[in-house]
């Protein structure tokens, strides 16, 4: 089995930690492919970043029809409709895959994020899934994103900082890492306040190797089809669906991505 991980961001050093802990959690089966998009945002910190990185996202699942799943490594499920639309391999983002985990070993839990400018986009896909009422508060942490990268920023205290709050004023059961960048951090803060923390990108392999196990596919029935052919313009003239695309280098043809096995 050959699962595909993005990172839609163009961090190489974020890249090779998420890739770290997917690999660390996958069966010996399972071969993990990691891969971050060569143009787009250094991080997604927001609505902004979050729309100048689906391309780069694209281009990487499209460069790998040969996969058998896809996640998605921002916590916000950067693309994911999208990406849902391009292959009927499973394709998992890490926030709903962590939401849904945590929902199966506790009553409650909070959600500890980077900037407070992702609560909204968070607090929305929470709903959307049907799981606000599980999830007692969202928090941001303040620490951006890169700092994460940066062993002196002081992130990791800031963050457990946080999570302590949350068991105190939220009365949470788990806490959900609201960032791919986190995927380290999970294991040590568990064992700090001694509760369930959960890493989105290894919550996201372990689903995807569980559909793929059950021969489960994206659905092509409704919003999920693949796209209509038909030709965009300008610099987005190389993602025209259909097999018309081209990539970066304008000769090879790609397509969508396929999950048979």
């Amino acid at each position: 089995m050959r699962i595909l991980v993005v990172n839609p961001n163009t961090t190489a050093s974020m890249t090779r930690k998420i890739g770290s802990a997917a690999a660390a959690v996958a069966s010996e089966t399972t071969e993990i492919i990691v891969v971050n998009p060569s143009f787009g945002p250094p991080s997604i910190e927001g609505y902004f970043d979050e729309a100048f990185s689906v391309p780069g996202l694209i281009d990487e699942i499209v460069k790998a029809p040969d996969t058998h799943a896809t996640v998605i490594a921002c916590f916000d499920d950067t693309g994911l409709d999208a990406a849902r639309c391009i292959t009927d391999a499973p394709v998992i983002g890490i926030g709903e895959a962590a939401f849904h985990m945590a929902t199966l070993i506790a009553g409650r839990f909070s959600v500890v994020t980077t900037l407070s400018r992702s609560i909204p986009a968070i607090e929305g896909n929470l709903a959307r899934y049907g799981l606000a009422s599980r999830c007692t508060k969202v928090r941001a942490s303040d620490v951006p994103v890169l700092d994460l990268e940066d062993p002196r920023s002081g992130a990791y205290q800031r963050i457990s900082n946080e999570i302590a709050a949350a068991i105190r004023d939220d009365r949470a059961e788990a806490i959900v890492l609201g960032c791919a960048g986190m995927t380290d951090l999970a294991s040590t803060l568990s064992q700090e306040h001694g509760i369930p923390v959960l890493d989105g990108v290894t919550c996201a392999v372990k689903l995807c190797e569980n559909l793929v196990a059950l021969g489960l596919k994206t659905s092509k029935s409704g919003g999920y089809a693949m796209p209509r052919a038909k030709a965009y313009s300008g610099v987005f003239a190389r993602f025209s669906p259909g097999g018309t695309n081209v990539r970066a280098d304008d000769r090879e043809p790609i397509s969508t991505g396929s999950g048979d096995t």
